[in-house]
């Protein structure tokens, strides 16, 4: 090319097709239509979207694969499952870094260091907090791969085929980070089943050191977790939601339904509830939460721990007519798929109707969802307020028992004869990313409303 009278070599972009690597990679084609909603970022590429796959053989779980539009030109490349809906994660477009084009290694190093630098930029780790989540699925562009830091050790949640495939090269990568000393790896069984993977043929990862119960901190609060308890051990997306029932507990009887252990009724003693109830089903939870009170030097006459149902639980103390300046009510996941939505919304809306019962008139309810299938319905909010019969609750609520038509179906503050503000409204803590191409990624939701 001539500028200005010199000679201008134009170097030309390289390109997946030209990577010396992509001989005899095996090539996923995409059906007429379904390109652009890849080409925008959204990772996951559903069987459904696949014309046909070019290679012999064909490729295996776990395989690198090409990702390319009907002409078959790539627009990215990915891993592989024979098994699951999700035929593809996709893991790289065309025009971004070409030095991890291919190249499974170098795209791990690359995106966990970009998830490291992220959480320094955003105070993680802290002197007040050092358990928060490093990598977080498809927000920080490695889908199916969960990692929480708890001090110096690393947990590690794997729920795609291609996590357990490159178990070892990924705590490479994390034991060359800095702070971490120590790792634990947890494979989510029923997840990896759907992959298609045989969880008893895999060999546990010779670096991983047994690690039972883990000491950590956050915002400034202590916390023995049980690295055998639910999910990594500990709920880190709640951070920023519990730091804030610290600052509006002063003075105040609080109750904590399904409290865990015990994250929001330490945060209300810590800061100055006059009374704090926490209910939970889990005994071994509620005997984490009974140390954690002790660990924090708080007032066992302050902040107490029962063993009951939720629901049994409010029904009883409606029963005797009791109330509390502030309710937290933040249920296990109920909608985990979107085909139990229709019963969880009943759930969720007769938790809702008891905890707004136990909620003195100008008093607060922190409410909370986990459940994915929920927050991304928008339902939530409708199942907290009265709604009456609507297009959109079709096959969502239950029919009349008595006829095939939509019965009206009555939000939890109606039902409970209360008024409802919204006062905030938030999500996971912001070391859980999430990214727009994949509004999947969203499943907390927490509302804390004024109850009249």
């Amino acid at each position: 090319m001539l500028v200005s009278g010199r000679l201008v070599l134009l170097r030309s972009t390289p390109t997946l097709a030209s990577n010396h690597h992509s001989a005899g990679v095996a090539k996923v084609v995409l059906k007429k239509g379904k390109t652009q909603l890849f080409k925008d970022g959204s990772p996951m590429v559903y069987s459904g979207a696949v014309d046909r796959v070019i290679g012999r053989p064909p490729p295996t779980t776990g395989d690198i694969v090409l990702v390319a539009d009907g002409t078959e030109k790539p627009i990215g490349w990915g891993f592989y499952n024979s098994t699951s809906m999700f035929r593809v994660r996709l893991m790289q477009l065309q025009d971004e870094d070409p030095s991890c084009a291919l190249n499974a290694e170098k795209l791990l190093e690359t995106r966990i260091a970009a998830a490291a630098k992220l959480r320094h930029n955003l105070g993680l780790p802290s002197p007040h907090t050092n358990a928060y989540r490093l990598v977080n699925s498809e927000g920080d562009r490695l889908s199916g791969l969960i990692v929480d830091i708890f001090g110096d050790l690393a947990v590690i949640a794997s729920s795609a085929a291609w996590v357990q495939i490159y178990q070892h090269q990924i705590m490479d990568c994390l034991s060359r980070l800095n702070n971490i000393k120590r790792i634990s790896w947890r494979p989510t069984v029923e997840i990896l089943k759907e992959e298609g993977l045989d969880l008893s043929d895999l060999k546990k990862p010779d670096l991983i050191i047994p690690q039972t119960m883990v000491k950590v901190m956050e915002n400034q609060i202590s916390y023995l977790i049980s690295l055998d308890g639910q999910k990594t051990g500990f709920y880190a997306d709640q951070r920023e939601n519990r730091s804030f029932v610290s600052t509006i507990s002063e003075g105040r009887r609080v109750l904590d339904i399904c409290c865990y252990t015990g994250g929001f009724s330490l945060n209300a003693a810590s800061g100055g509830a006059l009374d704090v109830i926490g209910v939970d089903t889990s005994f071994p939870a509620l005997e984490l939460a009974k140390e954690n009170v002790a660990l924090n030097d708080l007032d066992p006459r302050r902040i107490s721990f029962l063993r009951q149902d939720a629901t049994e639980f409010m029904k009883a103390a409606v029963s005797r007519n009791e109330s509390w300046d502030i309710v937290i009510l933040d249920p296990p996941k109920l909608a985990p798929r979107k085909k139990v939505l229709k019963s969880a919304s009943g759930m969720y809306r007769n938790l809702n109707y008891l905890a707004m019962q136990l909620t003195k008139r100008g008093g607060l309810l922190m409410t909370c969802s986990c459940s994915g299938a929920m927050t991304q319905s928008g339902l939530f909010f409708r199942i907290l307020q009265a709604m009456e019969h609507h297009d959109i609750w079709v096959n969502i609520l239950p029919y009349c028992a008595k006829c095939a038509c939509m019965s009206t179906f009555q939000g939890a503050a109606s039902m409970a004869g209360r008024k409802i503000t919204v006062v905030r409204q938030a999500g996971a803590a912001c070391d859980h990313p999430i990214d727009p191409a994949y509004p999947e990624g969203a499943y907390l939701t927490s509302i804390l409303l004024r109850v009249l």
